[in-house]
Parts: structure tokens; sequence; C-alpha cells
């Protein structure tokens, strides 16, 4: 894969990276008890059943910090990088985690918001044996980022790294004008409800980011295609952002799309755990890649290892790379050209 440049060496008071969206705490219960039963129509093929009135025997119960926005964070301050982050908690004790964790982290919380009125956002996550889980979500403070506490005009990272915005379009718009006025690149995982607004609201904001990342199946809705047309899926979005387009696939690994080619890693080999926050790792680790070493393939590989530490642990932190991986640990995942099918 071509190394690319992107412009963003310019020297910068700054952190490297600002990560910006949710920063919640995470509840994980993990339990054997949860009934399995096949549904084609599940977001993972399962459902999840246990009787109303019964007590369930849990076998892990765990509490992190979570929320996209943080678990990018670490990823960036574990790799090496200066990093910032734009979230909001209340003013209470989980609020308080969110932040302690984060500056023992090493990552500047100056631009955490608090939320007076507004309680920190909270997620229950039920696990089922095989990994897969559904999660019950109050995103309480962390969906009311208030742009108006931002301090715009002294942010200069070189690259903004953008989650879930609550589905305001319009906060986006603005983080990619100052991006444009500093010379930074943006990395875009969009929320549910930012991808709920639709291509033709989204699409102008696409042309602006240089990375746009989504899962296939939220491609798939973006574009009114089915999953399985991954290639018309890419014609159609594959051009929009600036440098690439990253989509996901679960346990079937990830695709990334330039202007020139497209590339697939397959999934590594490790029993899945817990898959919440790998979407998360995934990009963060391709973005730390690329900014540290301006290569697309690294980025990728970088994104697989710490993708698959966080589904083989509990927690969507508890597996993310502890350091930058060398070149054997690098090797391990293989990037080849992508021969997509109808």
């Amino acid at each position: 894969m071509a190394h690319m440049k992107h412009g963003a060496f310019r020297k910068r008071s700054g952190p490297d990276i600002i990560s910006i969206g949710s920063g919640v705490i995470d509840h994980y219960a993990r339990s054997g008890a949860f009934e399995l039963k096949r549904d084609a129509h599940a977001p993972a093929g399962y459902d999840t059943c246990f009787p109303l009135g019964a007590k369930l025997k849990m076998d892990e119960i765990v509490m992190q910090t979570g929320g996209g926005a943080t678990n990018a964070a670490v990823t960036f301050s574990h790799l090496g990088l200066k990093t910032a982050t734009v979230c909001r908690v209340g003013n209470d004790a989980l609020g308080n985690i969110v932040k302690t964790e984060l500056a023992s982290e090493g990552i500047d919380t100056s631009l955490v918001q608090t939320d007076k009125k507004i309680g920190t956002g909270q997620s229950i996550i039920l696990l089922a044996d095989i990994g897969y889980r559904s999660i019950l979500v109050y995103r309480g403070a962390s969906a009311q980022i208030s742009r108006l506490e931002i301090p715009w005009k002294k942010m200069e990272p070189r690259w903004f790294y953008v989650t879930s915005l609550g589905g305001d379009l319009g906060f986006m718009s603005l983080i990619l004008d100052r991006a444009e006025a500093i010379g930074a690149s943006v990395f875009w995982n969009p929320g549910g409800s930012e991808l709920k607004k639709g291509m033709h609201k989204l699409k102008p904001l696409m042309r602006r980011v240089d990375v746009f990342d989504v899962n296939r199946e939220e491609a798939a809705e973006l574009t009114d295609q089915s999953p399985r047309h991954l290639r018309k899926i890419v014609k159609i979005i594959g051009l929009l952002p600036k440098v690439a387009l990253m989509v996901s696939d679960g346990p079937r690994g990830a695709y990334l799309h330039t202007k020139c080619c497209t590339w697939y890693a397959p999934p590594l080999p490790g029993k899945r755990v817990n898959t919440t926050g790998a979407g998360d790792a995934l990009g963060s680790g391709f973005i730390a890649g690329f900014l540290k070493t301006c290569d697309l393939a690294v980025g990728l590989k970088v994104g697989m290892l710490n993708a698959l530490g966080v589904i083989t642990t509990m927690g969507a932190k508890g597996g993310i790379l502890e350091s930058w991986p060398n070149e054997k640990v690098l090797n391990r995942v293989k990037v080849k050209p992508a021969r997509l099918r109808d």
C-alpha cells in the first residue's frame, strides 16, 4: 500500500489529536443464563432471552469508563500521541471517575465538560458467552456537549477524531470548519443518530472528512443497499472522503478503500469475549498508526491488533494496546487487495 502524506506536520502547540464524542460509564454483565435464540433479523443473528421476575446468576460483572471519545483517547495515549478529549459528564461521582481515569492515562481533560443538571451517561451491557451483547443506554450528559463551551480558537491538533455527536450535524460542520482553518485532518465514525439523517445530509460532510468509518451494516443502510453488495456500497461512498473509507465487517475483518484500490485485513484468531468497543479500537488504532507512519497499511494493521485485544477482553478498554507493536506483531496482520463481489 502506498505511503500517503496528509499535510498535518505543521508545528502546533496543541495535542496531536483530539477525540470528540461520548464519555460514559459502562456496566458489563456476562451470564451463561442468557438464553440465545437464532433470529435472522437481529444484528448479530441471535436474540437474548430471560424470564422477567427471575434471578439470573451473573458469571462476571465489570464497570469501566466507556464511550467513543474516551476509548479512542486511551488508544492514542498508549501509542505515544499527545491526546485531549471533548466529552460531557455529570457533576457526580461517575463523572469524576471518567475524568480521573482519563488524567491517569496522560490525557488532557481540560476540554471535558461538566453538566450541573444531567447525570453522567451510563450503559448496561448484557453479554452472552459467545461474546455478542445487547446494550441498554442512558446517554445522559454525554449527549449534551455544548458547542459554546468549546474553546475553538485554542484547539490546534493535527487530527480531530470524531465519534457520535447525538445527531448534531451542525456541530460536525463546526469541527470541519476549525480543521480546515488550521490544516488539520478529520476522522469521522458517525453514531446512529447521525446516520439516520440520511445520505443527502451526510454527503456534503463526508466530502470534507479525510477518513470516514462505518461498519458494513451501517454502510448498507446509508446507501440503501443490501450488506451483501459491498462493491456497490463502496462505489457509492468510497470516493467521498478525501483519503479513505473504512468499512469494518465484524468477525470477518475490515476493508479500507482509497482512490486507487481497496484493501482487506482478515480477522486474527482469538476467542470473542466482548465486542463492545471493537469499532472504537479499530478506528483509533488505524488513525494512530497512520498518523505516526503516514502508511495506511500500518494503520490498518494497528487497528486490527487493537480490535483483537478489545474483543478478547472484558470491557472496551481492557485490551487496548499498551504500546506500539513491534514489526513481528504487526506482520501478524495480512493486508491484501480486496476482491469485492456483488
